[in-house]
């Protein structure tokens, strides 16, 4: 299985975070997508700030985190990443071998239980692995 946008429209790349003004691409592009005023968006927020303490805790960065969560799921060959810049894509390389430990998945998944989706409302099709349990990684 591929993965695709394992960095949620830059939710998951560190950039976007509590009391920072939002200035991605993607942000300038689709607006209502980060308008954190928006309930949706503020649980998105407040769930990335809480990853952000698992990240640092564990020493890692927010990439290697949202890669390394994608990656550690058994059916997942790959993940497609969307670099803008030539830093973007050192950064993302750097992260591709990153493996979480059994503790930091568990931290994880007390933030966003497996099966939620925080951007429901942005997604035509719900995947069968968010509505069979069998399916998830754990």
């Amino acid at each position: 299985m591929l993965v695709w946008s394992p960095l949620a429209s830059g939710w998951l790349s560190g950039a976007i975070r509590e009391g920072r003004s939002i200035s991605t691409s993607r942000s300038a592009m689709m607006p209502e997508r980060f308008d954190v005023t928006t309930p949706s968006n503020r649980a998105r927020l407040d769930a990335v700030e809480r990853l952000a303490k698992v990240a640092d805790e564990a020493g890692l960065t927010m990439i290697q985190l949202a890669l390394g969560f994608v990656t550690a799921h058994p059916a997942v060959t790959s993940a497609l990443v969307g670099p803008r810049t030539l830093d973007h894509l050192h950064t993302q390389l750097a992260a591709a071998d990153t493996v979480l430990s059994a503790d930091v998945l568990d931290a994880i998944d007390a933030i966003v239980a497996p099966g939620t989706d925080l951007a429901a409302h942005e997604k035509h099709d719900t995947p069968p692995a968010l509505l069979d349990p069998s399916l998830r990684r754990r």
